[in-house]
Parts: C-alpha cells; sequence; structure tokens
C-alpha cells in the first residue's frame, strides 16, 4: 500500500512537472523567444539546455539572466552567435514573464 501512494504521488508530481513544462514552453512561443532558441539545439542564440549548464549553480545568474533577457545584450555567447545581439523584451513581456522563463530555462538539465 505504501509503495502504491510513493508511485502515485510520484506520478502526480511527473504529471505536473510535464505540464508545467509545456506551459512554460508556451509562455516562451507567446513571448517570441523561439525564434532564436530552442531547448536542445542552438537556433540563432544558444539553446537553453547549455544556458542552463554554463550558470549551474552560479547565485547571481537568475538576477543576471533576468536583466539580460529585459534590456536584451551581445557578447556572453558571441562563439555561438556570431556577434548577433539579442533583443530586449521589456516591455513588450512581463517582468513576471520574464522571470518565469528563465525559471524554465535554467532548472533545464
Amino acid at each position: 500500500m505504501k509503495a502504491r501512494l510513493l508511485a502515485v504521488s510520484a506520478a502526480a508530481v511527473m504529471m505536473f512537472s510535464a505540464g508545467q513544462a509545456s506551459a512554460d514552453l508556451d509562455l516562451a512561443k507567446a513571448s517570441g523567444c523561439l525564434a532564436c532558441h530552442s531547448v536542445e539545439k542552438k537556433v540563432v542564440g544558444p539553446a537553453w539546455k547549455d544556458v542552463a549548464n554554463k550558470y549551474k549553480g552560479d547565485a547571481g545568474a537568475k538576477a543576471a539572466l533576468v536583466e539580460k533577457v529585459k534590456k536584451g545584450g551581445k557578447g556572453n555567447w558571441t562563439e555561438v552567435t556570431g556577434g548577433t545581439p539579442m533583443p530586449p523584451y521589456s516591455p513588450r513581456v512581463s517582468d513576471a514573464n520574464i522571470e518565469k522563463l528563465v525559471d524554465f530555462i535554467l532548472a533545464l538539465k
């Protein structure tokens, strides 16, 4: 009985996580992010899994990436982008949604 309860709980967590990831990808699509990025591979900008790996364990990463998304910029991924700058997304994308997107990206493995 205990094992069954754990299995059901684990399945519920996995379903919530999958649903959340889908919602985050929908937000990224609606915000225009997928024009230049994807989770797995470089498009114009770096793959988001590469971003997550680069900033893994960096306590200041979230704040820095939120600012980068808000204001745009270039120079951090020149070897990937060839110097193509990322445009600013604020105020077109709300601060709350930018934070959700950055959290999603940093949580990728």
